[in-house]
């Protein structure tokens, strides 16, 4: 477990605090579904486990597991990537929405739309981390993190 931990690390450089984690673990996941594997390890964050629980709902990813590194104490995230019959990816592309440097936020009934209704708004509420139309239904609204198709 060591070793994968710090490959983590290599490939996403020492850029302590500087850095876009949700960016980050969604390019790395577009990244690798675009090279057909099966399996892709993120960084562990809290904030990053929820956004991949809509994922997983929304049925972008099959599944993913919190692996814990017991030699360093540190923890990364499997992701379990999905493909089509035909092997196509089922997350071809993301657009990364609110940023650190510019939050967008927006009402229940103001998120865009995402490719014709095929893709899905990611939105932090106060009610947790969901996605555009679970927020729509529930009427709130919040920090538009993502879109995802």
């Amino acid at each position: 477990m060591k070793v994968l931990y710090q490959d983590l690390e290599k490939q996403a450089g020492n850029r302590e605090g500087k850095m876009d984690t949700i960016a980050d673990m969604l390019t790395q996941i577009h990244n690798a579904s675009m090279r057909f594997k099966d399996k892709v390890d993120v960084r562990y964050s809290k904030f990053g486990v929820a956004i991949l629980e809509v994922l997983k709902r929304e049925g972008f990813i099959s599944n993913y597991r919190v692996i814990r590194d017991e030699n360093s104490s540190k923890q990364f995230v499997r992701v379990t990537l999905k493909y089509t019959q035909d092997k196509t990816p089922v997350f071809s592309g993301f657009k990364r929405m609110s940023k650190p440097s510019r939050r967008m936020y927006r009402g229940w009934d103001e998120f865009p739309r995402i490719k014709n209704a095929l893709g899905i708004n990611i939105v932090s509420t106060s009610k947790g981390v969901m996605s555009g139309d679970e927020a729509k239904k529930q009427r709130i609204g919040g920090e538009v993190i993502c879109q995802v198709w």
